[in-house]
Order: structure tokens, then C-alpha cells, then sequence
């Protein structure tokens, strides 16, 4: 298994394809979520893509974003898009690649959406439900904060 962070202009073609279909197999097909998923946040410069290979095999993704200042001033990230190819779930898979993107946070506070049932995992990596659960496109989620520095 290896882990690795690139921008956008450092993906090679393949596997930004590999990465858009496995989000849209997970997101969009087995989770009946019609969204557009191609957000334009894929190509900003501050954007970080979190991949789990097995060789040329796309097991896993995720990304890192840049929010901007957060209430405190300080900079924001958000960790999304985190999925595991079906193939590779229940293998424990998930975790490098969580860690590969708190390495990307660094000391920043981030945020993201969890889907209610994974909350949990999420709180191993220290991250704590920040507000009301809410519904998106029929799955529950919570909002989940990690403070700065982990």
C-alpha cells in the first residue's frame, strides 16, 4: 500500500479519472446522491488529493481543502470526498489515509461532514461533533471540528 498527496497539476491523467469514478461510483451511483461532484474545488491551488494505491489500484481517496480564516483567524482546512473503493472496506484501509490528511491539516483547525454512522471513527482521529445533525441527500450527518494542533 502507498500513500500519496499531489495537487491537481500533479495528478497524472489515469488516475485523476480513476479518482472522479470512484467518487462518482460511490457518491452518486451506490449512494443514490445525484450532486455535482466535479465542484471546481478539485483544481484550486491550496487543494491537496489523498490517494491509498495498491500498485496502479485506486483503493481509497480523499481530499483537503482550504476554507480561508476560521473565527479565530486563524486557517481552516476541510477534509472531504473521503471514500474507500467497495473492495477495500472493512480492512482498516481508512486510517493512513486519515492520517496522510491530518499531515496535510498540520496545526490548523478542519472540519468536515461525517456521515452520522462514522462518526465515531472520525472521533479516533480526533475530531468532535460541532452542531446539529442534518440531512443530505437522505443520509444523516454531523458537523465534526478538530482544533488546531490535533
Amino acid at each position: 500500500m502507498d500513500v500519496r498527496t499531489l495537487s491537481f497539476d500533479e495528478l497524472p491523467p489515469r488516475l485523476a479519472y480513476d479518482i472522479w469514478r470512484l467518487r462518482q461510483e460511490v457518491f452518486v451511483v451506490e449512494q443514490a446522491c445525484p450532486y455535482p461532484d466535479l465542484d471546481g474545488r478539485d483544481v484550486e491551488p491550496a487543494t491537496r488529493h489523498v490517494l491509498l494505491l495498491d500498485g496502479e489500484d485506486l483503493l481509497g481517496y480523499l481530499r483537503v481543502l482550504s476554507e480561508g480564516s476560521g473565527g479565530s483567524g486563524g486557517e481552516v482546512a476541510r477534509v472531504g470526498r473521503v471514500v474507500l473503493a467497495p473492495a477495500a472496506r472493512g480492512r482498516g484501509l481508512g486510517a493512513p489515509l486519515m492520517r496522510a490528511a491530518l499531515d496535510v491539516v498540520g496545526d490548523r483547525v478542519s472540519v468536515l461532514s461525517a456521515q452520522a454512522p462514522l462518526a465515531g471513527w472520525y472521533g479516533a482521529h480526533g475530531y468532535v461533533v460541532s452542531g446539529p445533525g442534518y440531512d443530505e441527500d437522505g443520509i444523516p450527518h454531523l458537523p465534526m471540528t478538530r482544533p488546531a494542533g490535533g
